[in-house]
Formats: structure tokens, sequence, C-alpha cells
């Protein structure tokens, strides 16, 4: 019976210690830095005007040149096809 009691008592006593403590949760430097970054990541605009109004431009004058050979090379960059082999 001694023994039932003491459990009863440290149990209580277990209770009592853990009732004013709560979970706390905290993020590293390197946590929080990544979050402020992106969130001005999330403020840029999608599609950089100024540059799109120059190419309207320069397409439109005529003036636009593309070379074939860094469309190619883009092309293939994109699929990965260097890797493949």
């Amino acid at each position: 019976m001694g023994i039932y009691m003491n459990n009863m008592v440290n149990k209580m006593r277990d209770k009592k210690a853990s009732v004013g403590k709560k979970d706390g949760l905290d993020f590293s430097e390197k946590a929080k830095d990544f979050q402020f970054a992106l969130e001005k990541l999330k403020n840029l605009p999608d599609v950089r005007a100024d540059k799109v109004e120059s190419l309207k431009k320069q397409v439109q004058a005529g003036t636009y040149n593309v070379e074939g050979r860094k469309i190619a090379e883009k092309m293939l960059d994109s699929i990965g096809f260097d890797k493949r082999i």
C-alpha cells in the first residue's frame, strides 16, 4: 500500500509542476532570414515591365535580333540534354 501511495503522490506532484508550463516554438536566425527573403520575393512584380516595353519597341521597329544558337542552347539546357547522355 505504501508503494501505491508514493506513486499517487509523485503523479500529483508531476501534474502540479506541469500545469504552469506551456509549449513554445523558437525559430532559428536562418529560418527568420529565409522568411524575410520570401516575403520580399512575394512583393516583387512577376513581370519586369521596363524590359517587356523595351523588347516590344525593338520588335515593332524591326531591330530585335536573336541568335538562333543562343535559343538552341537555352532549349537544350532546359531539357537537360547533356545530363542524359
